[in-house]
């Protein structure tokens, strides 16, 4: 079984250019965690979470600095100030562009588990040869696509391209 066999094909992508607000409405009208940064031809230059908007708008806490024998106390955020003053940054300000794992549509089922299992994360861009997102995959994918395998076994169905557990 191929990554093209059950990535999430209906992706929702932003522009590095998306506010941190907009950006919020968009995972909460989604229900989703995480989107793929795209530019304007849809190849991928970052993804952006949940956990990166929430250390992004983090208040800071009370901050004591010593220089020359004066005492300097940076008073501790407030999470108003805080929302007010960071909701309208771009996403390219909060995106992770480093090191960002994806997967090819013609990678195998076992690629995609062994690659979400190793880093922890919990969807994976799909992208073409050119560079274009085509699709995801999260850990709920893998988790369905296991689900129908035990479950087709138990039935005496197998799954094409089979996978061996």
């Amino acid at each position: 079984m191929q990554v093209r066999d059950f990535m999430i094909r209906n992706i929702i992508t932003v522009k590095n250019t998306t506010t941190v607000k907009e950006l919020i409405s968009i995972l909460e009208t989604n229900r989703i965690g995480g989107v793929p940064v795209v530019d304007d031809k849809g190849n991928l230059v970052g993804v952006v979470s949940d956990g990166d908007i929430v250390r992004f708008l983090s208040p800071n806490k009370e901050k004591v600095y010593l220089a020359y024998y004066v005492t300097y106390i940076e008073e501790a955020q407030k999470i108003e100030d805080v929302l007010r003053e960071r909701m309208n940054t771009p996403v390219e300000k909060i995106m992770v562009r480093k090191n960002i794992k994806t997967l090819a549509p013609d990678d195998d089922f076992e690629s995609a588990i062994r690659l979400i299992s190793k880093h922890h994360f919990k969807k994976i861009p799909v992208v073409n040869g050119a560079g274009r997102v085509i699709g995801i995959i999260s850990r709920g994918d893998i988790i369905h696509t296991l689900s129908k395998t035990i479950f087709n076994e138990d039935t005496g169905i197998g799954v094409s391209g089979g996978i061996s557990m």
